[in-house]
C-alpha cells in the first residue's frame, strides 16, 4: 500500500543525508573549496576551544547567541566559518542550499503522486522550518531529522479532523444513523456491507436502507450483501423515495433496538441537482448522525477534488477510500483530510468483509517511512 509514495520519500531522506553530510571544508561562500588544512585549523584551534567551552556551559552550539555574536556569524544563513566550528564540536548545520533540490524534488514527487497542491506546499513548508538552522549530534543520523520532519509535516495534514468514530457510535443515542453517499461505481454499497461486518464484530447491531432507488439492478446488489451477513433490509420498489426508505429503515430500527442503520444513495455528482435534492431531502427527513463520503484511492487527485465538491453541497462529516490496497500513489489519503477538514475514517483494503480497517494517520505516516510492515 502507497509504495510508490514510500519509495519517494525515501529518496528525500537520501537526497538531504547526501547534501548536509558533506564536511564543511567543502563548502565556502565564494563557492571555491578551501584547503583542507583549514577545516583542521577550524577543528582545533582558538575557535573550536571556544565552542567547547561555550558547549560545556551550555552556550555556544552552533546558531545559538554566542555564535552569532561572532563576526564571520553575521547574517540569516549560517557561514562557513560556523559550519566548520559545528563540525569541529561534532554537530551539522542544516541550510538552505541542503535543501534546496531535495525539496523540489520531494514537491514534484508528491504532485505526481496525486497530492493535491495545497497540501504539498504544507508539507514542503512543515519540512523545511522543522530543519532550517537546525543541528544534530555528530552521533545521530542526518536521515533521522529527515523523518522526523517529514512524521511531522505528513501528521499534520493527515490527521485533521480526526475523531474517535467507535467512541462516537458508543456514546450516541440509538439507533445511529449513517448515510453514505459518492459517484457510482466507487464501492458505496460494498462498503456499507463491510462497516455493518466491522460494527458486529464490535457487538453493534445494524439494519441496511437501500436508498438507491432509481438505479436498475441496486436493490438486488445490496440485497445479496445483507443475506450474506444475515442482515435486515429495507428498501422500497424502484423510482421510491430514498428518504422514505431510510426513514423506515429509522422506524424499523427504534422498534426493534438495532444500534445503527446504514443508509445508502444514488451514486450522483455534485453537479446533479435532482440527486444532490435527494440528498438534502434524507438530510431534513432523516437527520443522519453521518454523512460518509466514499471513493476509490486510486482515483487521487479526482478523489480529492469530488470530495471537496460533496462536502461543499452536502457537509460529509468524514471519507472511506475503498481499494487501498491497490494504490501505490497515496495522494488521496494523504490530501482528502486537509482540503476538506473532515478526516478519512476507513480503508477498503480488499474484496472481503473484513477487509476494512479504521484509517490510522500515524500508522500510515509510520508505512510511508518504512517504520511499519
Amino acid at each position: 500500500m502507497f509504495d510508490g509514495l514510500k519509495d519517494k520519500l525515501n529518496d528525500f531522506r537520501t537526497d538531504v543525508e547526501e547534501q548536509a553530510e558533506s564536511e564543511p571544508d567543502e563548502r565556502s561562500d565564494d563557492g571555491e573549496a578551501p584547503d583542507q588544512p583549514a577545516a583542521s585549523d577550524a577543528a582545533v584551534g582558538p575557535e573550536a576551544d571556544a565552542a567547547s567551552s561555550g558547549d560545556a556551559s551550555g552556550g555556544g552550539s552552533a546558531g545559538s547567541e554566542d555564535g552569532d555574536s561572532d563576526p564571520d556569524s553575521e547574517g540569516a544563513e549560517p557561514s562557513t566559518f560556523q559550519r566548520a566550528k559545528a563540525f569541529a564540536t561534532g554537530r551539522i548545520i542544516i541550510e538552505e542550499e541542503d535543501l534546496e533540490e531535495p525539496l523540489w524534488n520531494l514537491e514534484m514527487a508528491l504532485l505526481e503522486s496525486d497530492v493535491e497542491m495545497s497540501v504539498a506546499e504544507e508539507i514542503l513548508e512543515t519540512v523545511r522550518e522543522t530543519m532550517l538552522g537546525e543541528t544534530r549530534k555528530q552521533v545521530e543520523t542526518t536521515g533521522e531529522l529527515v523523518e522526523e520532519a517529514l512524521h511531522d509535516a505528513l501528521l499534520e495534514v493527515i490527521a485533521v479532523g480526526q475523531f474517535d468514530f467507535e467512541a462516537r457510535i458508543a456514546e450516541a443515542d440509538k439507533p445511529v444513523t449513517i448515510v453514505f453517499t459518492g459517484v457510482n461505481g466507487v464501492g458505496k454499497t460494498t462498503s456499507i456491507a463491510k462497516l455493518s461486518e466491522w460494527l458486529a464484530d464490535r457487538g453493534y447491531s445494524s439494519v441496511l436502507a437501500n436508498g438507491d432507488t432509481y438505479r436498475a439492478g441496486a436493490n438486488e446488489q445490496i440485497r445479496e450483501h445483507a443475506d450474506r451477513l444475515d442482515r435486515k433490509l429495507i428498501a422500497h420498489e424502484q423510482g421510491g423515495d430514498p428518504a422514505a426508505v431510510v426513514y423506515d429503515a429509522v422506524e424499523y430500527a427504534e422498534a426493534n433496538d438495532v444500534d445503527v442503520v446504514l443508509g445508502d444513495t444514488a451514486g450522483r455528482l455534485h453537479t446533479s441537482n435532482d440527486l444532490m435534492a435527494q440528498l438534502e431531502k434524507i438530510d431534513r427527513v432523516v437527520d443522519p448522525d453521518l454523512t460518509l463520503f466514499v471513493d476509490e484511492a486510486v482515483a487521487g487527485q479526482d478523489a480529492v477534488t469530488r470530495a471537496k465538491e460533496f462536502d461543499d453541497a452536502a457537509a460529509i462529516d468524514g471519507a472511506i477510500l475503498t481499494k487501498a490496497d491497490a494504490d501505490s500513489s497515496g495522494g488521496a489519503a494523504i490530501s482528502i483530510a486537509y482540503v476538506t477538514g473532515k478526516p478519512i475514517l476507513f480503508l477498503g483494503t480488499g474484496q472481503g468483509y473484513d477487509d476494512i480497517e479504521r484509517f490510522d494517520p500515524e500508522r500510515l505516516v509510520d508505512r510511508l517511512l518504512g517504520e511499519d510492515a
